[in-house]
């Protein structure tokens, strides 16, 4: 399954994503890239059918931890400033704000190793991501009683290598697949790689 990310709230995307979890039957190997580590991280606490963890160049924030600060434990991402805020209207009456990766940084931020005609579509059809994901807190780390397995993109411009290091280091991955050239979206630019490392998760927790 691929279930759908609502990139409105850490804890409303983690709630629905919990959700999901709770409806299938069987065990789960959880897979989460960029933001989606965070939402992983968050949703899979308590859900005793999710028996591995997979980070793809993500966030893996500890209980209480915010991603806007986490972003600038380590030089080198470039993402913050290649965004467009772009206001938006709450149910509940206040006004949110989604972040846009510009057309001239996208490639250069996102995917610098993927052909020109394919970031022009990926940012054509980007999802925006509230701003209030970089602010809201950690509110509980599966990663602490569930294994984990990442890949590293050894050159992504989102999410600083160092800190992905720090990230895997801290939460006791049991393998790191380091991927040197990788941009942030290493699953589309080396999908062979990703794939083996989940099948291993998988393989490990049967």
């Amino acid at each position: 399954m691929a279930p759908a990310n609502p990139l409105r709230s850490l804890p409303i995307d983690a709630a629905y994503l919990a959700s999901v979890l709770a409806s299938i039957s069987g065990p789960i190997v959880l897979v989460g890239h960029s933001y989606g580590g965070a939402m992983i991280t968050n949703a899979a606490a308590g859900i005793p059918n999710v028996k591995a963890l997979v980070y793809i160049a993500a966030f893996v924030p500890d209980k209480g931890e915010q991603l806007g600060v986490l972003i600038n434990k380590y030089p080198g991402s470039i993402i913050q400033p290649a965004t467009r805020p772009v206001p938006y209207p709450g149910p509940d009456g206040t006004t949110g704000t989604d972040l846009y990766l510009e057309a001239g940084s996208f490639r250069a931020v996102f995917a610098a190793d993927l052909p020109a005609a394919t970031t022009r579509l990926m940012h054509a059809t980007q999802r925006p991501f509230s701003a209030a994901c970089f602010t809201d807190v950690t509110t509980s780390a599966a990663w602490h009683t569930i294994p984990s397995w990442a890949l590293m993109s050894e050159a992504d411009k989102a999410i600083p290598p160092a800190l992905q290091r720090f990230f895997y280091q801290r939460a006791g991955a049991r393998k790191v697949a380091d991927v040197p050239g990788a941009s942030h979206v290493a699953m589309m630019s080396h999908p062979g790689i990703t794939a083996r490392l989940i099948e291993g998760a998988a393989n490990s927790r049967s």
